[in-house]
């Protein structure tokens, strides 16, 4: 790991002194989409997970976070949360709506809080893997201790790709 790096999102789990590394992988310019971001870290998708942002029917915003090789699954997600529906945020808008870019959005250190929910396999590991909010880290950790620090929710919310 680049020894200059430091997102908020590890400066938040330090200070919050949540257990955790950070890994890096090799990318250029562009997102690296998921499961490669597993193959390159050596990790197993199913324990590497995306945060993606939604809109509810009502307007309020949600963060749902999936394991790379999975879909969130829009039926389940509204459910879980109370919507009627949901759609799924454009790419342009999320710097905007959380801060973050494609590729780098984490459930830590969001502009605003939303509320979060995890799908629910990521309790069944002892570590998962999110994005440290930068292009290229990820952060390794104790699912309770995410999932717990981000007041989450879990409930299964995607479909598994096979």
């Amino acid at each position: 790991m680049a020894k200059n790096v430091k997102t908020n999102v590890m400066r938040i789990l330090e200070r919050e002194k949540i257990a955790h590394e950070v890994l890096s992988y090799p990318h250029g310019k562009e997102a690296v989409e998921g499961c490669e971001v597993a193959r390159l870290m050596g990790q197993n998708p199913s324990q590497v997970f995306k945060t993606l942002v939604a809109r509810g029917k009502s307007g309020e915003f949600f963060v749902f976070d999936i394991p790379v090789n999975s879909q969130l699954n829009l039926k389940k997600a509204a459910a879980s949360v109370g919507e009627k529906s949901l759609e799924l945020t454009h790419v342009k808008d999320l710097v905007k709506i959380c801060g973050y870019p494609r590729g780098s959005v984490s459930p830590i250190g969001m502009k605003s809080k939303f509320r979060t929910v995890f799908d629910s396999s990521a309790l069944g590991f002892e570590k998962i893997y999110i994005s440290a909010g930068k292009l290229g880290f990820q952060i390794e950790a104790k699912p309770s201790d995410i999932i717990g620090f981000v007041n989450a929710d879990t409930a299964e919310i995607c479909d598994r790709e096979m």
